[in-house]
């Protein structure tokens, strides 16, 4: 029998078709994730007005929005969601994004607190800190 022997002129090949999958699927992924995420702040709500406050939107920063209608329901990535739910939700978020996840919340302003009070609190059970409300400019104020 005759020995195979491998030189140095043998090449080794990698086959890219899998890794160039898995490429196209995570454009495909953040494209779709980004639509829903501009389409989520879009949401026709009326804000509450504020007369103070600061003008912070960074597109960088991960964030998770929450809509909450005039009649109290509580939306997440467009989707109704319970408040049993959210902070699970919300912790998974935090765990999968930063631990820096900011929460913003957009309410009607009809809406009574009684209805943002359980967000607050499943917001705090998951471990974010960073929440903020989404306003308008009040500017008959100045």
């Amino acid at each position: 029998m005759r020995a195979v022997r491998y030189g140095r002129n043998d090449q080794v090949s990698f086959n890219m078709t899998p890794m160039i999958d898995i490429v196209f699927l995570l454009i495909i992924f953040f494209l779709l994730s980004s639509h829903l995420v501009r389409r989520e702040s879009q949401l026709e709500i009326p804000l509450p007005a504020a007369t103070t406050g600061e003008d912070e939107w960074d597109e960088t920063r991960p964030r998770v929005t929450l809509n909450v209608l005039s009649d109290g329901e509580v939306l997440l990535s467009g989707r109704a969601i319970a408040i049993s739910q959210l902070s699970s939700r919300l912790a998974w978020a935090r765990q999968e994004m930063t631990d820096d996840l900011e929460v913003r919340i957009r309410a009607d302003r009809t809406v009574p607190y009684e209805f943002v009070s359980p967000i607050l609190v499943a917001a705090a059970k998951a471990g974010v800190w960073n929440v903020t409300f989404a306003v308008v400019h009040d500017r008959e104020a100045h």
